[in-house]
């Protein structure tokens, strides 16, 4: 998942929570399976989204000339 990769390379998660969280990734069979990911590893993704401004980016409303192709 690229962005744990980015988490790790901001020092924003340690090594062993990146590859904890990256083998649960790996062996979850569906999404519900990877929200049952432990707490302390879900409050280490969460703080390393807040401190790269994540949330913010996803509650940002879309450009709508995003990529200079303005909807008409």
């Amino acid at each position: 998942m690229k962005t744990i990769d980015e988490m790790l390379n901001l020092d924003l998660i340690t090594v062993a929570q990146h590859q904890e969280i990256d083998a649960w990734i790996a062996r979850a069979s569906s999404p519900e399976e990877i929200l049952q990911m432990p707490a302390e590893l879900w409050q280490a993704v969460e703080r390393a989204s807040e401190a790269m401004g994540v949330d913010v980016d996803l509650l940002r409303p879309p450009a709508l000339d995003a990529g200079g192709h303005a909807i008409e």
